[in-house]
């Protein structure tokens, strides 16, 4: 999404589509005149017991045309992430991004150069690599809590990888979702290659923001619930690797999300039971009338929810306390399942992705702007921010779906002051 659709689709949903430049070891090295430096940055550990694998799958819905391409059937790619039994190392971890998409992001006038600024060809994306080991077994154990993750709008689905490995390496079989002709970019096995239609369609004059806006968050429900479908029926899927489809346990199922995948996850569970628990990660839940301006709620918002939720602020201008937010506050007062809001002090809408851990190293290197830095995660230290984010997250789900409470959720804990806590 570019710079005028971020600051439009901000009113929905906390400044939208910011995507991740991502450097690793191997960056390709700057254009212009001879060879600079090449920028390196890498995602941080898993904190959890268990090494990860993952495996990616095209899911195809013949029932349903695209909303984006109409006269074609919507398909999808999602990847699984779980516990294995033995570690990735070296050239053994999958990469953040295959190649085609990894191009394509880091090419001039990509919605990442546009959102971050960065210099087109001065980082490898398809180089840099997660902690994973690709296509592992499962680790044996019986059946396992599963979380969808769901990326901001016009993110791709790699964009929470940092969170979603350390949940894995927790126990949870995590299922990261690409919402096609949203995302920057989606590859297919086949090599088609799917753009973001955002782009072209923010350029439109007249644009009816509230209609697009509905439109892509109904997209994303309507996706979430097509692969809950799936997750039922893989149990006979060959292209799966060894005992994962059986470790799902789909009567325990959650979901986080950032930005726009925060909002898909609380509608999600609005509209189908089959989502227990959510996290929102700075997700807002209304929308401007079509000019752009106005408070009209979402359903969630105006209904409320029954079951467990946790809301999670940044400082960005627009979000913060339930108290600030429309969205939030109206689902605040309509909710009668248990339910938190935390605020990052410090934080800005990138916070909660895994631009808060890869950003500053870039930015150290001169492959990205110190101004661009604080706009897009502002000023709290890197390591406290990834783990507080990982730590309430995990703690969530592991009340909810496991029953082990650490109480970190309890209320203001001194392991994280910087997190402001209101229930």
């Amino acid at each position: 999404m570019n710079r005028r659709g971020r600051a439009v689709a901000a009113v929905l949903l906390a400044a939208t589509a910011t995507l991740g430049v991502v450097a690793a070891p191997g960056a390709v090295a700057a254009a212009g005149q001879g060879a600079t430096q090449q920028a390196r940055a890498w995602l941080p550990q898993p904190t959890g017991p268990y090494p990860v694998g993952t495996t990616s799958l095209q899911l195809t819905d013949d029932r349903r045309d695209d909303p984006w391409k109409p006269g074609q059937a919507r398909k999808l790619m999602i990847s699984f992430w779980y516990p294995t039994a033995r570690p990735a190392t070296g050239d053994d971890r999958a990469p953040y991004m295959v190649p085609s998409a990894a191009d394509h992001f880091g090419s001039a006038g990509s919605v990442g150069q546009s959102d971050y600024g960065f210099e087109p060809g001065r980082t490898d994306w398809a180089d840099v690599r997660t902690h994973a080991r690709p296509d592992a077994p499962t680790l044996p154990g019986g059946k396992r809590p599963v979380v969808l993750y769901s990326a901001g709008f016009g993110d791709p689905r790699t964009w929470g990888t940092g969170l979603v490995e350390d949940l894995a390496s927790r126990g949870y079989v995590v299922v990261t979702v690409d919402h096609t002709y949203d995302a920057s970019e989606v590859a297919f096995p086949d090599g088609d290659l799917a753009t973001s239609v955002f782009p072209a369609l923010m350029a439109q004059p007249g644009l009816d923001m509230e209609a697009v806006l509905r439109k892509t968050l109904q997209t994303r429900v309507d996706d979430t619930r097509f692969v809950l479908d799936r997750l039922a029926g893989l149990r006979h899927d060959k292209r799966l690797p060894p005992g994962l489809a059986a470790s799902l346990d789909l009567d325990r199922i959650g979901m986080v999300g950032h930005s726009g995948g925060g909002s898909t996850a609380l509608q999600t569970m609005h509209d189908d039971p089959r989502l227990k628990v959510g996290v929102n990660l700075d997700g807002q839940l209304h929308f401007p009338g079509p000019d752009g301006t106005g408070v009209n709620l979402t359903s969630v918002a105006a209904d409320g929810l029954t079951r467990p939720f946790l809301l999670m602020g940044t400082q960005n201008p627009d979000s913060g306390s339930y108290h600030r937010q429309p969205g939030w506050d109206a689902l605040w007062q309509h909710s009668t399942g248990w339910h938190a809001d935390v605020t990052l002090t410090g934080s800005r809408h990138s916070s909660y992705t895994d631009a808060q851990s890869l950003l500053p190293q870039l930015a150290r290197q001169g492959a990205i702007g110190h101004d661009k830095l604080t706009e897009d995660v502002g000023d709290v230290r890197p390591d406290r921010a990834v783990e507080a984010t990982r730590s309430y997250v995990a703690s969530f789900f592991d009340r909810w779906l496991r029953g082990h409470d650490d109480h970190l959720l309890d209320g203001p804990s001194p392991r994280f002051p910087e997190m402001v806590y209101e229930r």
